[in-house]
């Protein structure tokens, strides 16, 4: 079993994405399922909605998994596994409040050394901590050794014991911290593989640790994936708008190029272009690179404008705001300049919306356009273009650039006959 498990504290980042996307493609591959694990227990900084919208892209991105499961309906399993944690002597009732920890805590930043719980409370006797009306926290005892994670990407990495500390598993509430109730979720659903990113590396130690006091003894797999940066080589933060996906999807990504992209991003592929479903037949996570990943936006845009070529024109069309093969065929010509849906939109729209006509070009276009609105249909642009010019006593640049400006609303762009061959049966709402 595979999980991929986000929060609902806010959009989805292209990490999170990324996460996915490699879950689902080693779940089929192993053939093994993949669940969604919704971590919901903060429920502070929890968005209502943001689950839903979760579940929606990945379904856009054509990413299926076998069940979502809410960590919050795992709560009476979390509170079990600490009782007996404390049952085993495996943990302690910890009633240090927060104000003694942050004194200590300072006294270790001044002293320029890490801090560490001193183990005040992990002494105290099962007799001394009854009907204590104080409130406690429970930690987790120190594991007796270090432990060592064996990751498919970064290798074998080792952890002290000492770093790995007393560390809390249930706050004064009674509600698990991250790395407990992750712990426990990961060993309730039999998960086999743990894919994230290398921010969660120092808390796998703490989940391994949780796990061996639990006396659970099957070994789990782990990968995690190196951060993503951005265009300055920075860790890509909320602020930079290209690690939202769904700011991605406004601009007029397609998903397949973006899921295309990620998983290219950072990896040795057998080509550069291809689908989801392609990347089954030959996707490893051992052929990552250890190193951070730089997010391109215009290499992401050449892999955007690869895919719109691919599609029909009919699909084509469809995403510009029409169901026409001619109109599909029309928006594949401006391809060659538009990189994402959002300018490709951009380029077609004015074609059928009302005209801005540069003053120098105001009167020949006005005679053109009577010309044009009083022809007869043609079916080849040169016997068009020899009749509207000669009606009109235009040439030159103020026929040519009045014909283009009336037919597109600009004054650059594709061949004027290529463009006429799929607009000859829509010059009337074209030029009008």
């Amino acid at each position: 079993m595979l999980r991929f498990a986000p929060s609902p504290t806010g959009d989805m980042h292209i990490g999170n994405l990324r996460v996915a996307l490699f879950n689902y493609i080693c779940s089929i591959q192993r053939k093994e399922p993949l669940i969604i694990r919704i971590e919901d227990t903060d429920t502070q900084r929890n968005i209502e909605g943001k689950d839903k919208e979760i579940l929606e892209l990945l379904a856009l991105f054509s990413i299926e998994y076998q069940d979502v499961i809410y960590q919050s309906a795992q709560l009476k399993y979390h509170r079990a596994m600490a009782i007996q944690l404390l049952h085993d002597k495996k943990a302690f009732n910890c009633f240090c409040t927060p104000a003694e920890l942050d004194v200590k805590r300072e006294l270790a930043k001044k002293n320029k050394q890490p801090f560490r719980y001193d183990e005040t409370c992990s002494h105290l006797r099962a007799e001394d901590t009854i009907d204590n009306t104080n409130p406690f926290t429970i930690r987790l005892r120190r594991p007796d050794s270090d432990i060592t994670v064996v990751d498919k990407i970064k290798g074998s990495i080792t952890f002290h014991s000492f770093d790995i500390d007393s560390f809390i598993i249930m706050r004064q509430e009674k509600y698990p911290t991250y790395n407990f109730a992750c712990a426990v979720d990961d060993m309730i659903s039999d998960i086999s593989l743990v894919i994230r990113g290398e921010d969660h590396m120092s808390n796998t130690p703490k989940q391994i640790a949780v796990r061996d006091a639990l006396g659970y003894d099957k070994s789990i797999e782990y990968a995690h994936l190196p951060i993503i940066l951005n265009h300055e080589g920075k860790k890509m933060s909320k602020r930079d708008d290209a690690s939202s996906v769904k700011w991605l999807l406004e601009e007029g990504y397609l998903p397949q190029a973006i899921a295309n992209y990620l998983i290219l991003m950072g990896n040795k592929v057998p080509k550069e272009i291809f689908t989801l479903s392609e990347s089954l037949e030959w996707f490893t996570l051992e052929t990552l690179s250890k190193s951070p990943a730089r997010f391109d936006l215009e290499k992401l845009k050449f892999i955007n404008r690869e895919h719109l070529k691919r599609l029909d024109y009919k699909e084509l069309s469809r995403y510009v705001g029409f169901a026409d093969d001619e109109i599909g065929a029309l928006a594949h010509l401006y391809l060659e300049e538009s990189g994402t849906l959002k300018e490709l939109r951009a380029k077609i729209e004015p074609i059928f919306s009302e005209k801005s006509i540069p003053s120098m070009y105001q009167e020949s276009a006005q005679t053109l356009k009577a010309v044009i609105q009083n022809a007869p249909f043609f079916e080849e642009y040169t016997d068009f273009e020899q009749h509207t010019m000669k009606a009109s006593g235009l040439k030159g640049r103020f026929y040519f650039k009045s014909l283009r400006l009336l037919l597109t609303g600009a004054e650059h762009g594709p061949e004027i006959s290529d463009i006429y061959k799929y607009l000859k049966n829509y010059l009337a709402e074209v030029v009008k």
